[in-house]
């Protein structure tokens, strides 16, 4: 296999080598018509970059830590590729550490990450973290840290998210015009940021609409497999049980719709349901599956172009921000497409 290099790819494009390099790391100084001819040529041509060549113009290891939950979880999967493509392309190693949704976990692979010398951390915090002091040392040490999905509001870092308020919103919005009105909110642990952002949206979609908030309808849990039922026991045994659900994911969603067959309840029949994430096979379950799609490739790649231009230290760098990805509701037969006004 013909291995190609900077060189290759002036001469393709009738540029100077310096001019593809500066395009290839993000530089400011190269219009975007520019780069983005320079990244077709590379893609075309199948260059990489020698992440070992390049570590040894200075002290960087061009190696950048991942630390999240869990590889197996859809939207983990999928934030890794665009934080891989992203990082391949400049010459970046990437390891990855799963926390396995334990903050004690989190804290041994922080450690290990410094402890490779790692350029740079992304990461996404345990269901169990609230105590962020391990991550400020990070800071302490100026490594730059950049958090995606799950955030922390205590870090004066760049943060990565999904509109979590806006995707609840509609969610909760389209179950209350497609003639809900005791809509149960499945959520897990309550200091997360897209627990709250995600329940921030769910209650004021119904306040807007007229309809009560009530903490009554409202479930904290895991991701445990065999948690939902009780929840779902407990809320259909209200005196006044709720006619849809909204799940704050879709792997709680799947639950759901297995407590609730499980239960002789139909859907859409006897209530709806709407979950959050898009898992891959949200189209494929019996019935199809209303969900809110989250951006999961854009945040990873937006995430590890953040901490790349960190780690470079560009003149012009983007300032330290939360950038939000607007995300999408597909309706499928799970809330009963066709009572829905579009």
């Amino acid at each position: 296999m013909e291995v190609y290099t900077i060189k290759d790819i002036a001469r393709e494009l009738g540029i100077s080598t310096s001019t593809v390099s500066r395009a290839l790391r993000g530089s400011y100084e190269i219009n975007p018509e520019t780069k983005r001819l320079v990244m077709e040529c590379a893609e075309r041509l199948n260059y990489r970059p020698n992440p070992i060549a390049l570590s040894l113009k200075g002290s960087a290891s061009r190696a950048i830590g991942v630390i999240l939950p869990q590889i197996a979880n859809y939207f983990f999967s999928q934030a890794i590729n665009g934080i891989e493509a992203i990082a391949y392309n400049r010459g970046y190693h990437v390891i990855i550490f799963q926390s396995q949704e334990s903050y004690e976990r989190e804290m041994a692979n922080v450690q290990q990450a410094m402890s490779r010398k790692v350029d740079g951390l992304l990461m996404s915090l345990s269901s169990e973290t609230s105590d962020v002091t391990h991550l400020q040392d990070v800071l302490d040490k100026n490594v730059p840290l950049v958090l995606f999905d799950r955030v922390s509001s205590e870090l004066n870092v760049t943060k990565v998210v999904a509109d979590n308020f806006g995707g609840a919103f509609a969610a909760t919005e389209h179950l209350i015009r497609s003639g809900r009105r005791r809509i149960a909110h499945l959520t897990i642990q309550p200091w997360l940021s897209i627990t709250q952002e995600r329940l921030a949206g769910y209650r004021a979609a119904l306040e807007q609409n007229g309809l009560e908030f009530d903490e009554a309808l409202i479930r904290y849990g895991t991701f445990g497999p065999d948690e939902v039922g009780p929840m779902v026991d407990e809320l259909m045994h209200l005196d006044s049980p709720p006619d849809a659900f909204f799940t704050a994911s879709d792997r709680l969603a799947v639950g759901c719709l297995q407590a609730l067959r499980q239960r002789n309840l139909h859907i859409p029949d006897d209530v709806s349901l709407i979950g959050f994430t898009n898992l891959n096979v949200a189209d494929l379950l019996d019935p199809p599956l209303s969900t809110v799609v989250q951006p999961a490739q854009e945040i990873g790649q937006i995430a590890a172009e953040r901490l790349i231009d960190q780690i470079e230290r560009k003149l012009r760098a983007l300032p330290i921000e939360t950038v939000r990805i607007p995300t999408e509701l597909i309706v499928r037969r799970s809330t009963r497409l066709e009572a829905v006004k579009l």
